[in-house]
């Protein structure tokens, strides 16, 4: 796939979990990873008020994208996630918190 393939892909998964549709988001991981992938990783729980995509890219036979999450109860939330080709499908299987410039407590 792709970065501009994966590009939508990503923006799309964004989108389902600044709407808080949870199920669509969850869709999008590589199911045997979670909960596991969710261990020690903080995530938007409740609203999203704004987010901004900052990074798309390839790691080599990976896919990377960041994104900066405003919550209205849990503050600023830098999220990388790191996506791999499943069958024919893209699949979120790892997560990571990247601290936000100018925003103390995210690291």
């Amino acid at each position: 796939m792709s970065v501009p393939e994966f590009t939508v892909l990503y923006e799309n998964h964004v989108k389902s979990v600044a709407a808080g549709d949870m199920k669509a988001a969850l869709a999008d991981m590589v199911q045997e990873n979670i909960p596991a992938v969710f261990d020690g990783v903080r995530v938007p729980r409740g609203r999203v008020l704004e987010y901004e995509i900052k990074d798309i890219r390839t790691e080599g036979d990976l896919r990377v994208g960041e994104v900066v999450y405003v919550t209205a109860d849990d503050g600023t939330i830098g999220l990388r996630s790191t996506w791999e080709l499943r069958g024919d499908a893209w699949k979120a299987a790892a997560l990571a918190n990247f601290a936000v410039p100018g925003v103390t407590g995210n690291e």
